[in-house]
């Protein structure tokens, strides 16, 4: 009995979704390091960054 060919399509599929997760951690956790670095959640204009130092400012009641 001849033997039936293995597909390698499969194995090749899985490894690149496999590299492809990997990658996607390995860039989630460099900008986590960074913005933890930094402690900046995101870029923040002239009008919150006033808005935010007159709540900083002004004494609670």
């Amino acid at each position: 009995m001849a033997q039936k060919p293995r597909s390698v399509l499969l194995p090749v599929m899985a490894a690149a979704v496999f590299a492809g997760l990997g990658r996607m951690v390995i860039q989630k956790i460099k900008a986590d390091r960074a913005a933890r670095e930094t402690n900046v959640a995101g870029p923040i204009d002239a009008k919150t960054r006033e808005w935010i130092s007159e709540v900083v400012r002004t004494p609670r009641q």
